[in-house]
């Protein structure tokens, strides 16, 4: 199955930030992985703007081994050398004055004018505040920014307020990557554009739901940084909550950006208070070949977590009764992602002695290998009487869409669009990002009057013991954390 490409509108797009490491990793990747598909204009500009003192074509050369690197690219691809034509750099000063006048002279009329602010939270306001004095941003322009989105209700509130003073709502587009995976998407294609599903998508016949993120590094490199968050502010309060609405939610009345972010909205405030019984806090131990997350984060009193586990129960008709557990954690047995429906068992098996049934389950997989496979019962092949077997209905995107792992586009790729195209749909709202702080803030707050240090695991587990006793006191289990 070959891929439709629809070209978006002439642009510029300005990567504040263009030196740094998210834009060298996968903003520079992903934009030129569009310009080959056939998706961005040649007249298309990106203009990096940084502190850094260079011209267009030092500029174009870091471009050149950056998308060479990490776009597996040779830097001498003659479609990597038109690409980088598109590509002009300005010098600019976040607090001060100095290159705005010089931007300004570079956007073009007529184009799509769009800004991705590559940088610290704590230059947000400043570059705002100059995009708007200077004359650069209008009323039609997009501001893209990545998270965090504070870090408690009242940084996301200063945060929002700040943005809006010089940006509409409509204009603001906040960036979680896991919304364009290409599986998190299918999910509402799944839900919504089946009748399979929706039907059986409640309580009655869900007995319950896993999310679980789990990654092979530590913090190593980062520890100072993730030291100050934890798992809970870097993974749950935002990716993991995402997940978690597009599950949940209530078919919304269109596919439109509003009406999408109404539903999700709608969980979020329907998430009722985890108690403190609900919750378990890790922390990766050392074994003499790696080090542990003390060592990593430069802080030997340190009590920030780098797993979480929890199990979150949601007050509304569809989801009352139904559990969903959330895990989440750093050097785990494998890297994975991936959505578990666990429906409920059959009320009543004809079957005697052949095999009792187990429940059916959905497994939505965003990472490694993205698809879906579904569960089911069958008999087992062969002679000698009804015999049970669970198989699974593998759907791997790679063989069913005729694309290897390679061509999967990346999640970038599909929200720059988005942004240039002025499509909000897969970007949180500032409400949305505010009801997640409030529920997620009292959690952080009992973790922090309690004293307690997070339970130790040892690296290369499936987290510490405690979080299984979560599950095992309910009678379910924890799915088995493989590649």
């Amino acid at each position: 199955m070959v891929s439709r490409v629809i070209p978006v509108d002439d642009f510029d797009l300005v990567v504040f930030g263009a030196t740094g490491d998210l834009a060298q990793r996968k903003i520079l990747p992903a934009l030129f992985r569009r310009f080959v598909a056939g998706q961005i204009p040649e007249s298309a500009r990106i203009i990096g703007a940084a502190r850094t003192e260079q011209d267009d074509a030092a500029f174009r050369d870091e471009a050149r081994r950056a998308i060479s690197e990490h776009g597996r690219v040779p830097q001498d691809d003659p479609r990597l050398a038109r690409f980088l034509e598109l590509l002009a750099y300005t010098a600019v000063d976040a607090k001060g004055d100095g290159g705005w006048a010089d931007l300004k002279a570079r956007m073009r009329e007529g184009a799509v004018h769009a800004f991705y602010f590559s940088v610290a939270p704590a230059l947000f306001g400043d570059i705002a505040e100059r995009l708007a004095s200077h004359g650069i941003a209008d009323r039609d322009s997009r501001i893209v920014v990545e998270k965090p989105f504070g870090r408690d209700l009242q940084t996301a509130r200063d945060l929002n307020d700040m943005l809006a003073r010089h940006f509409g709502e409509q204009q603001i587009y906040r960036i979680d990557h896991y919304l364009g995976k290409e599986t998190v998407q299918n999910l509402m294609a799944v839900r919504f554009a089946n009748i399979l599903f929706e039907p059986l998508w409640n309580s009655q016949y869900v007995d319950h739901v896993q999310i679980t993120v789990a990654e092979t590094v530590g913090v190593a490199g980062r520890g100072s940084y993730y030291d100050k968050s934890g798992a809970i502010r870097d993974m749950v309060q935002n990716h993991m909550m995402q997940l978690l609405c597009l599950i949940a939610m209530e078919p919304p009345y269109h596919f439109d950006p509003n009406a999408v972010r109404d539903e999700k909205l709608k969980v979020i405030r329907a998430l009722q208070p985890v108690e403190p019984d609900d919750i378990v806090r890790g922390q990766y131990q050392g074994d003499g070949k790696s080090t542990g997350y003390a060592e990593d984060a430069e802080n030997p009193a340190t009590r920030t977590e780098s797993y979480v586990a929890m199990k979150v129960c949601i007050s509304n008709w569809r989801w009352q009764g139904t559990p969903f557990y959330l895990r989440t954690g750093k050097k785990l047995r494998a890297r994975t992602s991936e959505i578990a429906v666990v429906f409920r068992e059959p009320p009543h098996s004809i079957f005697d002695d052949t095999g009792a049934p187990k429940a059916n389950e959905l497994v939505i997989r965003l990472q490694p290998n993205e698809g879906m496979n579904l569960k089911v019962m069958i008999k087992e092949p062969g002679p000698g009487g009804m015999r049970l077997v669970q198989v699974p209905l593998d759907m791997s995107f790679a063989d069913a869409l005729g694309q290897d792992g390679s061509d999967m586009p990346d999640a970038y790729e599909r929200l720059i669009m988005d942004v240039i195209r002025g499509n909000q749909t897969l970007f949180m709202r500032g409400d949305e990002v505010e009801a997640a702080w409030a529920w997620t803030d009292p959690i952080i707050a009992a973790w922090e009057d309690s004293k307690r240090r997070p339970e130790p695991y040892d690296a290369g587990s499936s987290g510490p013991e405690e979080a299984l006793r979560l599950m095992h006191r309910d009678n379910r289990r924890w799915r088995e954390i493989r590649p």
